[in-house]
């Protein structure tokens, strides 16, 4: 399966129950049907349920998101690409933390990495500088009397 075809089937796996209300997208990082765990393809998985997270969130739709004010001060057949306003909205909802939308020269001038290689890049990033907060010392005491309590049931 190439990339596209799995960043696509990935999308629609987690778009369709997202929109349908649910709250947890399972299988990322996962490949081979859940056969192979990726830490790439677990960056790129992420970046996607950011981006979902943002379309079930929805747009907020007024006269200041539509730019009714530059609408009117432009005029019809005016140059609304130009302007400042319509240059801040576009950024917003469709940003991408990982997926490289520049043009082909300034992407190829770059060294053309594709997602992959990016996603990858990222991944042994954090797999070597991650350093998660400890946890709060009453969350480690619970933990570990969960845990007491399993080994006393359990015998050990």
């Amino acid at each position: 399966m190439s990339d596209e075809q799995l960043g696509h089937e990935k999308t629609l796996t987690a778009l369709v129950p997202a929109l349908a209300g649910a709250s947890l997208i399972y299988g990322s990082g996962m490949t081979e049907s859940g056969v192979t765990f990726d830490c790439a393809q677990f960056v790129i998985d992420n970046e996607i349920a950011r981006m979902i997270r943002l379309v079930v969130r929805g747009l907020t739709v007024s006269d200041e998101t539509l730019l009714v004010d530059d609408i009117h001060t432009v005029g019809p057949f005016g140059d609304y690409l130009s302007l400042p306003s319509t240059l801040a909205g576009m950024r917003g909802p469709s940003t991408s933390l990982l997926f490289d939308r520049r043009v082909r020269e300034d992407w190829e001038a770059d060294g053309a990495k594709d997602v992959y290689e990016i996603a990858r890049a990222q991944a042994l990033e954090i797999l070597e500088d991650h350093r998660p907060e400890p946890l709060d010392a009453d969350v480690v005491a619970a933990v570990k009397a969960v845990s007491a309590r399993v080994d006393r049931e359990l015998g050990r």
